[in-house]
């Protein structure tokens, strides 16, 4: 398998973990947009919101449960964190592999750009 995440995923690079379950794993951003810029993906290779079934439900549930844990663990979770799910190249994708970027420790602004 080429994909990177996948590889990350299965362990295969090393990759320190900051959360870890049977379905998702958590790690840091090589290129943080924030203090805290944490990558969150399920072991399972899919592409892209898009390509999201009912099948994936539990999957997509987890994602964000992920999250709500690691903030808390992180000291994120009472002044606030953000959730960042892009679609696709044109909505800034760079991996195709579905994965929620979690961004604290600063101040958010809005609209995001």
């Amino acid at each position: 398998m080429s994909c990177i995440f996948c590889k990350i995923a299965a362990g295969e690079l090393g990759t320190k973990f900051i959360y870890e379950s049977d379905d998702i794993v958590a790690f840091r951003d090589l290129n943080p947009q924030a203090p805290q810029h944490i990558l969150i993906i399920p072991r399972e290779h899919i592409e892209k919101v898009s390509d999201l079934q009912e099948k994936h439900l539990n999957i997509a549930g987890k994602l964000l449960l992920a999250a709500q844990k690691i903030a808390q663990k992180e000291n994120l979770a009472e002044d606030g964190f953000r959730l960042v799910i892009n679609n696709g190249k044109n909505a800034g994708q760079e991996v195709m592999h579905i994965h929620m970027h979690l961004l604290g420790g600063r101040k958010m602004n809005w609209p995001p750009g």
